[in-house]
């Protein structure tokens, strides 16, 4: 099994064998040249952020700066709408459903480090995928930890720290994330 093929089952491997480090340079060449791009050029700017990801809905739209390591690993449905300043660490798969919302300086995670410190110290790093449902709220600066699912219609308060999974209709907010409120939705 190849390195690349262990990092996308989520097994422990190597994340500067070339391939690997090919593929994350190619996807900084992309997000790079889009978050330079003016508004005069937000087309061209989405049109490249689409070339990024593996699969992204009609209606995307994302405010510069955008960062990732992959961009393949990142499946979104419609309307998607990232501000400011968001980052996905897509080792593994992160879906994101439809009608998604980021507030800027929103991170999700899924590359993870061994708890022991002989292996971690090996530079051995794994990945466990993040799930974000229909109709979802991330508050600004709010944190989505690895191997993270957040229910359809939930909302993520701003500065929280999602470290387990959230169920649908439901306001979290804290670190760590706790429910505060049940939410009454109509879709």
């Amino acid at each position: 099994m190849t390195e690349k093929e262990k990092m996308l089952s989520g097994q422990l491997y190597l994340g500067s064998e070339k391939e690997i480090a090919n593929d994350r340079h190619n996807a900084r060449l992309i997000f790079q040249k889009a978050n330079k791009l003016g508004e005069e050029k937000a087309d061209e700017r989405t049109e490249l952020f689409y070339s990024l990801f593996g699969k992204a809905g009609k209606g995307l739209w994302i405010e510069p700066p955008f960062y990732c390591d992959y961009g393949y690993n990142i499946k979104m449905g419609d309307q998607v709408f990232m501000n400011f300043n968001c980052c996905i660490l897509d080792v593994v798969e992160v879906k994101i459903g439809n009608n998604v919302f980021l507030a800027p300086n929103v991170h999700i995670y899924t590359a993870t480090h061994p708890l022991n410190a002989k292996t971690r110290n090996s530079l051995l790093e794994y990945g466990k995928p993040v799930t974000i449902g229909n109709s979802v709220w991330i508050g600004g600066g709010a944190i989505i930890c690895p191997g993270v699912s957040i229910g359809d219609g939930s909302v993520v308060a701003a500065g929280t720290v999602v470290v387990k999974d959230v169920p649908p209709n439901v306001l979290v907010g804290g670190n760590p994330a706790k429910i505060i409120k049940p939410l009454e939705n109509t879709y």
